[in-house]
């Protein structure tokens, strides 16, 4: 499987663990709300939706409404009307839990640009201790970047011409306000890590003891 159609797949399964949906709004959801997917079309969907639901990820259930015209897509037929049926996608227990599982990862691969963007839009669904170490691993890929860019820059600077420097500048300023965006971010994690800790000590310190009837038998 490439990393590309393992990044839709990972999207697919978010996605519809919010809600069933059928083709034509799981499109419009990558297209819409994950940028990297706007170029997809339903050739690399319909694909996807299949082999998800061959392993026991997804099931498809019928609906009497009609989908939008897909362009070699075959539909059942719905009854008496002629038209093609709505195909629902809903997410399976397996497919639940094997997209729980994806979430935990975090491996190289969710530092890279295309990954990243996509694990990002789900981080609603993600534990505080995953979220920091995908976005340390994100910052210290760009930093490792943004040295290289810099050291290139330095090496190759009286050979650009002044277009070409000003591109490679460009460049290298997007990775720097993404490197701060970043560590803002990581910063704000702490900070709620830190808040969360101080509140549940606080709590246990409210406690008052238990007393000797919480140890009495019933």
């Amino acid at each position: 499987m490439s990393r590309r159609s393992g990044v839709l797949e990972f999207a697919v399964l978010g996605l519809l663990r919010e809600s069933p949906m059928h083709g034509y709004e799981l499109r419009k959801r990558l297209n819409t709300s994950l940028g990297v997917f706007r170029a997809f079309s339903y050739g690399s969907l319909y694909p996807c939706l299949k082999a998800l639901v061959q392993r026991g990820w997804l099931v498809e259930e019928t609906s009497g409404q009609p989908e939008e015209q897909q362009s070699g897509r075959a539909q059942a037929a719905a009854p008496l009307t002629g038209r093609r049926a709505k195909i629902v996608y809903r997410l399976t227990a397996e497919g639940k839990e094997h997209f729980e599982e994806l979430l935990s990862q975090t491996g190289p691969d969710t530092w890279e640009d295309e990954h990243f963007g996509v694990r990002f839009a789900f981080f609603g669904q993600t534990s505080r201790d995953v979220r920091m170490r995908v976005l340390e691993g994100r910052r210290s890929r760009l930093e490792e970047r943004l040295a290289k860019m810099r050291a290139s820059l330095a090496r190759t600077r009286e050979r650009l011409d002044d277009y070409t420097l000003e591109l490679q500048r460009h460049g290298m300023e997007s990775v720097e306000r993404e490197v701060r965006w970043l560590s803002e971010l990581i910063e704000s994690e702490r900070q709620g890590t830190e808040r969360s800790g101080r509140q549940g000590r606080q709590t246990g310190q409210d406690r008052p003891a238990p007393g000797p009837s919480d140890n009495t038998d019933r």
